[in-house]
C-alpha cells in the first residue's frame, strides 16, 4: 500500500533554493536534483519504512549524486515531506518544522 506524499510550503521552498543555487553553478544542475527528489519521493511513498527514524517519528531519505536529505513523517494517511536540504547543514534546521 503507499500513502500520497505532501510537501510541506517549507519543503518547496528548500527545493527551489537548492536547485537556484545550483543552476548558479551549472545551467541544469538544478534539474538533476529536481530529478533525484522525485525519484526519492517515489520509494518513499512505496516503502517509507526503508528509510530510519532520525529525529521522534521523522524519517530521512539520502537523495543519489547530491547530499541533500529528504526529512518526512508517515501519517495514517499521508506522508508529509518537512524539508529537502543539504547534508552540511545542521540538523536542527529541519526539527522545529515537526
Amino acid at each position: 500500500m503507499s500513502l500520497p506524499v505532501i510537501l510541506r510550503h517549507e519543503a518547496e521552498a528548500d527545493i527551489q533554493v537548492a536547485r537556484d543555487q545550483l543552476d548558479a553553478v551549472r545551467v541544469g544542475l538544478g534539474n538533476q536534483l529536481l530529478a533525484r527528489v522525485r525519484e526519492v519521493l517515489a520509494r518513499i511513498e512505496t516503502m517509507p519504512e526503508l528509510h530510519g527514524k532520525v529525529w521522534e517519528d521523522a524519517r530521512a531519505a539520502r537523495l543519489k549524486q547530491f547530499r541533500y536529505i529528504v526529512y518526512f513523517i508517515v501519517l495514517a494517511d499521508r506522508i508529509e515531506v518537512l524539508a529537502v536540504l543539504h547534508g552540511a547543514r545542521d540538523s536542527s534546521a529541519w526539527q522545529s518544522r515537526g
